[in-house]
């Protein structure tokens, strides 16, 4: 993975926003957008791929049959997260099915958010390393918070106590990991004004080293071609 330093020449810093569910990834998002970042919602994409009429959405269907078919023959998406956080296979074959058709679109978001001139670009998404999307970023930030702020902001969008429980089972020691690939971390741990403004510090440091290593290089290719010529 390329660090904030890497980024290209005139495209966007490519951020990928992760974390355990409840951590305030979104939120940590919206202020990044705010700021002037595009933001792609990796599970909006992944809704997206699995709408129907999708090629994904059949393949969906055709994997796990009638337990997640609605009356109206399509996807019911409840049933699906019920199966899949209740079974780690499933799971798994979920995302083979999902994550190679969420990566172009992926792509292609952050080819435009380059040619709109966006400072940044935002990838959310759980699953940014396990789906090879962190691959596509400069850095890696993880959103974090404590058990049971977590479990009080899954209860604050009346998630039933026992569909949280498995959603953070399914992840596992989520955070831990990430911390391992994580270039920044934000705790959502109290005030939201705090975070937030860590949010920006952070994102003005990231586009900051960047500015910088591209003087450096500059400076670098500068002294290079006087001293051949």
């Amino acid at each position: 993975m390329t660090r904030s330093g890497g980024a290209a020449a005139g495209r966007a810093l490519r951020i990928g926003l992760t974390g355990p569910i409840g951590c305030g990834k979104s939120t940590v998002a919206g202020w990044l957008a705010a700021r002037g970042a595009v933001v792609i919602d990796a599970d909006a994409v992944a809704r997206a791929v699995t709408a129907p009429g999708e090629p994904t959405h059949e393949a969906v269907l055709a994997r796990f049959g009638d337990a997640v078919r609605g009356a109206d023959g399509t996807l019911d998406r409840a049933a699906l997260a019920r199966l899949v956080f209740a079974d780690a296979a499933a799971l798994r074959d979920l995302e083979a099915l999902v994550h190679p058709a969420v990566r172009p679109r992926i792509l292609a978001a952050l080819e435009a958010a380059d040619r709109a001139g966006a400072p940044a670009a935002v990838v959310e998404a759980i699953k940014l390393v396990e789906g090879g999307l962190a691959a596509l970023c400069d850095e890696v930030w993880l959103v974090d918070c404590s058990p049971a702020t977590q479990r009080a902001r899954l209860a604050g969008r009346e998630m039933a106590a026992e569909d949280a429980e498995r959603r953070i089972a399914a992840q596992g020691d989520l955070a831990g990991r990430l911390r391992l690939r994580a270039t920044r971390v934000i705790a959502t741990d109290g005030a939201p004004r705090e975070a937030e403004a860590r949010t920006a510090a952070l994102l003005a440091e990231a586009l900051a080293g960047r500015q910088d290593a591209r003087e450096r290089r500059g400076a670098d290719e500068k002294q290079a071609r006087d001293g051949s010529a």
